[in-house]
């Protein structure tokens, strides 16, 4: 078996500072620049009419201040996240406070260098003294703001990985079960196809083992689930079919691990199983505007209720899906009285990307 179960580590997880090089980022803090920006001309305002001036001069001003805050620690976040949490804001707070009040004393000389000291009612000393103030107080909310926000991130996380243990240990009582006297009686009728089906559960198993919440890739994935669906054909027969129809999706695209088995072997267990001639579950890919969307549909018993299996697995699925592309995947249902279907769709990332 291919290394389906050992994904790489990632770092995601340990990162507690936002990309301050990604556009989305530098655009949220130019906003919340300008709104600063916006509350302090109103605050100094004292001359009606000349709101529009006050403003653009300290949106100027803060506006420079964010830009360079954000290349700043665009630069020094990877060095600041390995000080530790605690002492990497610190060093972050300390690091802006200093860019604020130097670009505080250029800003000071520059206006005094060409002609322009009426534009700052205020002493030298007193200049520096307000922008400090404010700079430190705006940018010590920014960090406990980006604190809590990086508590709450780690604490999904560590429940997503303590769902997808539970799940990783979920490898029903009965499927193994059947699956060892499944080996058994192939033991002296087929004895290949024994050691084979040893193999394919032993690897199984180690997928299912695994510890960590990473990503894998869709042939990793599909190779699992492929080996869960040649321990079940063991036992099953004939009356289990399986479409797989996924070769117009990329093999690099990265998923959640344990992604495929689990909505597989739910469609084995409460839908072929339950049907004495048994059917065919379909899985089928489509790839469109970067998104891949995989349906697993398979039919079931008429007017079957849905059951806790479903619903359990299905949760899982889903919470890890929001925490591994933070809204933007859709994890939805499609039901009828005699099939049922599961949509999967998110964007398109590989590990190269």
């Amino acid at each position: 078996m291919s290394n389906a179960a050992n994904p790489s580590n990632s770092n995601d997880a340990q990162a507690y500072l936002p990309d301050f090089c990604a556009g989305a980022t530098i655009l949220i803090v130019l906003l919340v620049a300008e709104l600063v920006a916006i509350v302090l001309t109103i605050a100094a305002q004292t001359e009606p009419g000349s709101f529009l001036t006050d403003l653009a001069i300290i949106s100027l001003y803060v506006l420079w201040l964010a830009l360079l805050s954000c290349a700043v620690l665009c630069r020094a976040r990877r060095w600041v996240e390995q000080t530790g949490k605690t002492r990497g804001f610190i060093i972050a707070f300390l690091l802006l406070v200093l860019l604020c009040l130097a670009l505080a004393e250029i800003a000071w000389q520059v206006t005094l260098r060409f002609g322009g000291a009426t534009l700052i009612a205020d002493s030298h000393g007193g200049f520096l003294l307000r922008t400090f103030t404010i700079s430190a107080i705006v940018i010590a909310l920014a960090m406990r703001y980006l604190y809590i926000s990086s508590e709450w991130r780690r604490s999904i996380v560590q429940e997503a990985e303590a769902r997808i243990s539970a799940l990783q240990a979920l490898i029903r009582p009965h499927f193994l079960f059947n699956t060892m006297n499944t080996i058994v009686s192939l033991v002296r009728s087929a004895p290949e196809s024994a050691e084979r089906a040893i193999e394919d559960l032993s690897d199984l198993l180690r997928a299912n083992l695994a510890t960590n919440n990473n990503r894998v890739s869709l042939a990793e994935e599909r190779e699992v689930a492929g080996i869960y669906e040649r321990i079940e054909k063991l036992r099953l027969g004939e009356r289990l079919q399986v479409s797989w129809q996924l070769d117009e999706l990329p093999g690099q695209a990265l998923l959640p691990s344990l992604t495929l088995q689990p909505l597989l072997e739910n469609a084995i267990y409460h839908g072929i199983e339950q049907l004495p001639k048994g059917g065919e579950i379909s899985v089928k890919g489509t790839l469109k505007n970067k998104r891949l969307k995989i349906e697993i549909r398979n039919p079931r018993p008429p007017q079957q209720r849905r059951s806790t299996g479903h619903r359990m697995a299905l949760e899982n699925i889903r919470q890890r899906f929001e925490l591994a592309y933070s809204g933007t995947a859709d994890v939805r249902i499609e039901e009828s009285d005699d099939a049922y279907g599961v949509i999967l769709s998110f964007p398109l990332e590989t590990r190269d990307a």
